[in-house]
């Protein structure tokens, strides 16, 4: 055997049981988890509330916050940045100080410590926008001058943000050029040919990035910590200036600040089960979505 061969042989080697091991990582940890939690995991601790401080009951509330937080998130997050993603790809040109600038801003964004953003919405968003909306509107009645579920949101969609516009951008990068030259040859403004040949050749991407965003805010505790998650809620946030339940933050509180951590094991597990199940099942829907959108472009 020549020694090119072998090499190529090692190299298969190593790529396989690195394929191996991360793969048997992953079911060990799944196994761990449904195998401890699945006692707790029934209809009604997904339906109730938390009983006998939380060594009880279910965690519909911390289901109910985090669904809604990582929809407030998505609507916040996806547009914007969409917009910015348009912007970089169709307008600004590649080298422009401005261009460069969004870009730095951007890969910045992406490498700041998750603790950070917390610490960044609990200023600008709780103490400036909110503290200023209440003097302003409110006569200084306090109402978004505290923690809740929109500047938690919010917060979120900066964590986020990077996510989508990279691979946003990246999808419209991968549209031919000469679909965007035909349609302007065809007569279409700049506009036209963003919205009826850029946006739909794109939009499998622009899920994948949506996928991303969530799978990431759903799991996300740092940043919530100031802005909007709560300890433990008697009833379910009616309204946007609400504090909100969160399964992280749910399975946090139970592992280091419950009165009894042993007891309560059972419930991390069996928590941890319904954030990856929440996970996996917004994920799924979101790469349906983007397989019937592919299927309907072939």
């Amino acid at each position: 055997m020549n020694r090119n061969k072998l090499k190529g042989r090692i190299i298969i080697g190593l790529t396989g049981f690195s394929v191996i091991l991360i793969l048997a990582i992953i079911v060990i940890m799944i196994s761990i988890i449904i195998y401890n939690g699945r006692s707790n995991f029934t209809w009604e601790f997904l339906t109730k509330f938390p009983t006998d401080g939380m060594t009880k009951g279910g965690i519909f509330p911390a289901i109910y916050g985090t669904a809604l937080m990582v929809i407030v998130m998505s609507i916040a997050a996806v547009p914007f940045g969409t917009i910015t993603a348009i912007y970089l790809t169709e307008y600004a040109k590649e080298n422009s100080v401005i261009s460069k600038t969004i870009r730095f801003a951007v890969r910045t964004l992406a490498v700041v410590p998750s603790i950070i953003f917390g610490l960044f919405g609990l200023g600008f968003f709780i103490k400036f926008v909110g503290g200023n909306i209440d003097n302003i509107f409110l006569g200084g009645t306090l109402k978004w001058a505290q923690p809740n579920i929109l500047w938690a949101s919010l917060t979120m969609a900066l964590l986020t943000l990077p996510v989508v516009i990279v691979s946003v951008e990246e999808a419209m990068r991968a549209v031919p050029k000469e679909m965007r030259e035909a349609s302007l040859a065809l007569g279409a403004t700049k506009w036209q040919t963003i919205i009826k040949v850029v946006i739909p050749g794109s939009i499998s991407g622009i899920m994948t990035g949506t996928i991303l965003a969530v799978s990431r805010g759903a799991g996300e505790v740092a940043p919530i910590l100031f802005t909007g998650a709560a300890y433990y809620l008697a009833s379910l946030p009616t309204s946007l200036s609400d504090q909100f339940m969160n399964l992280g933050y749910h399975i946090y509180i139970m592992s280091t600040q419950s009165t009894n951590v042993d007891a309560t094991m059972p419930i991390q597990y069996a928590t941890t089960m319904v954030l990856l199940l929440l996970t996996f099942t917004l994920n799924f829907t979101a790469v349906i979505i983007r397989a019937r959108i592919r299927r309907k472009k072939v």
